[in-house]
């Protein structure tokens, strides 16, 4: 098992490739879902404010 981890004196790279790796795929998930909640907030004042100015009018 102790040679499974250490992978010839690589594991460095390969354990640090498979973290990059992974914190990529967290962050294509994660980033999307965070966009999207700021994007429907504008869209929710852009309407207030347009709500707004067409009932003062």
């Amino acid at each position: 098992m102790a040679d499974f981890f250490h992978m010839g004196g690589y594991a460095f790279y390969v354990w640090l490739s498979y973290g990059i790796g992974a914190v990529v795929l967290i962050m294509n998930v994660i980033l999307p879902k965070l966009h999207a909640r700021q994007v429907k907030r504008e869209l929710e004042i852009r309407i207030a404010r347009e709500e707004n100015n067409a009932s003062s009018t």
